[in-house]
């Protein structure tokens, strides 16, 4: 019988190498060596000893001596492709090359995950600490890291290791606050997507709550609450529908630009895997092997649930809450916070949390108190992430699936068997259906209550439908497979709180359009420029339009923007003017729709075309002709005029220069029914409106007796203005042109740039 994954990695913790593999998951430090001996220790000239210097000379010849056993090959694009002899040296090896293209990126997240933002950032940062820390305690991380599975720790321990190696062969660079690496750090990150489930708490409501003040809650929270998740697509095509007999895979998150580090990494354990890691992690979350694939795409699911608790105060002040007849007490911490001064000092300070059994309290509505129930399994998840990729075929996916700690994301599967399917998040709480989760419920009610997991064969799926694909594009699952789909009514309604997009209906119309698909004509599809979302909004705005009498002022004013969307086939283009004033339009009938809409129990886009009044209509076109009129000249203005790609620094958060070059980009956002997904913003400092968000890593793979594929990286693969391979790859992203994917031996020769060891 085939070893399945987590037999597989078991059995090779029994590699010479991992012979007397500590529990330690804090590293060990011996003071006072001499930072020459340290130095030497390290292999480093005596002139680096500065860097080494907080390195003990056993650590120091330990990384060098796992540094030797790691060959880190870069490509033509700047690509990394890490062989290690074990998955830790693959791991170690990986984590460096990630380090040498964007430390800052890994610590920033890391600063983040371990709430200590606001020691970098200063006091501002202070509130998304504490919400970090509500949810994740590092004494907490420490023991889960110790009580570890030996391979698990083994690969905890090398992430670190090759970390520091970086930092101690890399004097010139400066972490802003950690300037050592611990195993246990790594579990604060663990789940790859863009937004973890605790950045659903919204931050001025904390604020508001643990600081005993009023704060306005932000737009962006508004639309967060709402939880519709706002891009990624992911399709799996059988090969019953390729004209090659072979299964395909299209990967297309849509996260922050430059979110992720394009990497392949191999070992001799049997690791090989292309595609996409977030910056700091040790586990490609968005790619391949050489067998099998997977996409993620985040889930309109709803499990992540908030209790509203009755607080009862006692005549000592003692504090308990409701549950049943009974009260219980509440749990009561300390968390201290530490924050950079102004004057670059160190502040402190201290918050008195509070939690019932069902999570901590985030806030307060309406008297009553409110806690955030959500997954907390970060051993679980890294399992699962980094298991996932030593998959090979379905059996093995759904047995790595059985952690249950993916609770963010749907998943798209394909392998070199032929198989494909939709899956739903493996993280799902059993509730009574009765109560709508999608707002607080009772808390004091026992019945409102988690009751385990669901298990994975209850969940919605689509495994080998019968029409030959599946699909997400963060729409509900009951269109995945089209007629093979799982219906809504064999669920609880907590399945689904996304509803429909106009992402879904494009997709459905593309993947019904053809049974030979290549893939070529499957990259075609992901950048498939007609735009659902106008097809169904426009015919509407003309009505209003010719309905107006004759007399009135809106006839004439609008008769010109009328016209050049009368005339429009609804595709976006570099140079379509009426791409321009459609999403100007848009955005206009969009922000006046939300409300509306959130109060009649409808998505805004339902809302939008089938209640949105004439004059609201009217009235968004002749705003939106006025926006483009007073940015560009024009209420005609070339769709490339305005949307623009820009990298011209390594910063986290862009500046943009209208001064400086830039490139433009044709399609949307995918508000508007775009798979391929491009969301800019226009700023008072440009006249343009530049991307921050949308297609970042984006692949095609075929799965025959060889894997092929092809990608393209927003940028480039270098985080470093200097790098040939910082912007090397824009024009390809901009025009959907994928390049090649070096993933065997003999597809990388002639294409490498250089070789050598970590730290050479």
């Amino acid at each position: 019988m085939p070893l399945s994954p987590r037999d597989k990695v078991d059995q090779l913790m029994n590699h010479p190498q991992n012979e007397g593999l500590s529990r330690r998951c804090v590293l060990g430090g011996a003071a006072g060596l001499a930072a020459g001996a340290v130095a030497a220790a390290a292999g480093l000239p005596s002139g680096d000893a500065s860097a080494a210097s907080t390195r003990t000379a056993p650590d120091l010849a330990r990384w060098r001596m796992q540094a030797a056993r790691v060959t880190i090959t870069r490509d033509d694009w700047g690509i990394p492709h890490v062989v290690g002899e074990t998955d830790a040296d693959a791991v170690f090896g990986m984590i460096y090359a990630q380090a040498e293209d964007d430390f800052n990126r890994i610590e920033t997240n890391y600063l983040v995950s371990l709430g200590r933002l606001a020691e970098a950032e200063g006091e501002s940062a202070i509130w998304q600490d504490l919400r970090q820390r509500l949810f994740l305690d590092p004494e907490v991380l420490k023991k889960d890291c110790a009580k570890s599975p030996a391979w698990l720790r083994k690969l905890m321990q090398a992430w670190a290791d090759g970390l520091n190696w970086y930092l101690a062969t890399h004097r010139e660079v400066h972490p802003r606050v950690i300037k050592r690496f611990e195993p246990w750090m790594v579990l604060s990150f663990s789940e790859g997507s863009i937004g973890g489930d605790i950045e659903r708490v919204p931050l001025t409501r904390l604020e508001a709550f643990y600081g005993n003040r009023a704060v306005a809650m932000t737009d962006e929270e508004r639309e967060l609450l709402l939880h519709k998740p706002t891009g990624s697509n992911g399709m799996a095509i059988a090969p019953g529908r390729t004209r090659n007999g072979h299964a395909l895979l299209l990967i297309n998150p849509h996260t922050s630009l430059f979110f992720r580090s394009e990497q392949q990494v191999t070992s001799g354990e049997g690791l090989n895997v292309y595609g996409a890691a977030t910056w700091g992690q040790f586990f490609i979350y968005q790619g391949f092997n050489a067998d099998a694939g997977w996409m993620h795409a985040s889930s309109g699911v709803d499990n992540v649930d908030e209790f509203a608790e009755t607080i009862v105060t006692g005549a000592d002040g003692s504090r308990s809450y409701r549950y049943g007849n009974a009260l219980r007490p509440v749990k009561t911490e300390t968390i201290t916070l530490s924050y950079r001064t102004a004057d670059g000092r160190r502040g402190q300070r201290s918050f008195t949390t509070f939690a019932t059994h069902h999570g901590p309290i985030v806030r307060e509505t309406d008297g009553r108190w409110i806690a955030s129930a959500l997954m907390n399994r970060p051993v679980e998840a890294l399992q699962q992430n980094f298991l996932r990729t030593k998959t090979r075929d379905y059996a093995d996916f759904v047995e790595v699936a059985a952690f249950k700690a993916n609770s963010s994301n749907n998943t798209l599967f394909a392998d070199s068997k032929g198989e494909i399917a939709f899956l739903m998040p493996p993280f799902m709480p059993l509730r009574d259906d009765r109560f709508d989760y999608r707002k607080p419920v009772d808390g004091s009610d026992p019945a409102t209550d988690w009751r385990g997991l669901h298990s994975l064969e209850s969940l919605p799926q689509a495994v080998n439908p019968k029409n030959g694909w599946v699909f997400n594009t963060n729409n509900w699952p009951w269109t995945a497979a089209g007629a093979d789909s799982p219906k809504a009514a064999d669920y609880p309604r907590y399945f689904d709180q996304a509803g429909e997009n106009p992402r879904g209906p494009q997709a459905i119309r593309l993947l019904n359009a053809r049974s030979d698909f290549t893939p070529q004509t499957l990259i075609a599809a992901a950048f498939d420029p007609y735009l659902t979302a106008f097809a169904r909004l426009v015919p509407g705005l003309i009505a209003a339009w010719d309905r107006l009498p004759g007399g009135d002022r809106r006839k004439a004013k609008l008769d010109g923007p009328i016209g050049l969307l009368r005339g429009w086939d609804y595709r976006w283009g570099v140079d379509s003017a009426a791409t321009s004033l459609a999403v100007f339009w848009g955005e206009e009938l969009w922000t006046s729709s939300v409300q509306p809409a959130k109060d009649a129990g409808l998505s805004v886009w339902d809302h939008m075309a089938g209640h949105a009044t004439d004059a609201r209509r009217l009235a968004a076109l002749e705003a939106a002709a006025e926006r483009l009129t007073q940015g560009f000249g024009s209420w005609q203005v070339p769709w490339g005029e305005i949307n623009r790609f820009q990298r011209i620094d390594g910063a986290i958060v862009q500046k943009f220069d209208d001064a400086k070059p830039s490139i433009p980009v044709p399609f949307t956002s995918a508000r508007w029914g775009s798979l391929a997904s491009f969301r800019t913003k226009c700023r008072p400092a440009t006249e343009r409106c530049y991307g921050t968000r949308g297609n970042s890593f984006v692949a095609v793979v075929e799965f025959g007796p060889r894997v092929r594929a092809w990608a393209v990286t927003a940028g480039g693969a270098s985080g470093h203005p200097g790098s040939p391979h910082f912007n090397d790859q824009a024009e390809r992203y901009a025009s959907g042109n994928l390049r090649p994917v070096y993933f065997y031996p003999d597809d990388l020769r002639g294409h490498i740039e250089r070789s050598y060891k970590p730290g050479n």
